[in-house]
């Protein structure tokens, strides 16, 4: 495949790939395609989510052993405004609404193994890569708070939600990176 730039984020994890993915497409023309190579799992669906979020095309994915070389083709500057999800809350809030014992939905869409290390309790797993196929999962009525590592995935994720019906949405910024309440892991 032809592409105008090589981007090497190899090592790098969330969300240095997406962060630096957004640096050079920013001094690429339209029409431009850019390689991304990442080493970061979590990248197969952050990458393209946010190119979905950006009105970038993400053309696709080649696994080479550990590196996974993204396609993405940069869009005309009119259609790449990003959107940022409006309704957002602290770790501090949502830990207010734990302590409450408020009836809701906390969603983690970090990768399984993200999760698996360290993840609230109570929290519900489901990879922002297999949010749409598994909306069925959530009930579109219900208090859904959405964590990340850094509020990058669950940003994205709150807007798949919204976009799909769900009407009570908050992402938590900035997330698991900095969460101070209890935890628990499956490992």
């Amino acid at each position: 495949m032809k592409t105008d730039q090589l981007l090497d984020a190899k090592g790098l994890a969330c969300p240095m790939p997406i962060v630096k993915t957004k640096k050079v497409m920013k001094d690429m023309s339209a029409g431009e395609v850019l390689e991304v190579q990442a080493t970061d799992k979590g990248s197969k669906a952050d990458l393209e989510a946010w190119a979905k979020s950006t009105g970038h095309q993400y053309l696709g994915l080649i696994e080479e052993g550990d590196v996974l070389k993204h396609y993405l083709r940069k869009s005309s500057d009119q259609d790449a405004v990003e959107r940022s999800y409006e309704t957002v809350a602290s770790n501090e809030d949502l830990q207010a609404k734990i302590d409450a014992s408020e009836d809701m939905t906390i969603l983690d869409v970090r990768e399984a193994a993200e999760y698996a290390f360290n993840h609230i309790p109570g929290a519900v797993s489901i990879p922002m890569g297999e949010l749409e196929s598994r909306l069925e999962e959530l009930k579109k009525e219900s208090a859904i708070y959405v964590v990340c590592r850094t509020g990058n995935r669950s940003d994205m994720a709150a807007q798949t939600l919204e976009a799909n019906g769900f009407i009570n949405v908050t992402n938590i910024v900035p997330g698991m990176s900095e969460w101070k309440g209890n935890t628990e892991s499956n490992h």
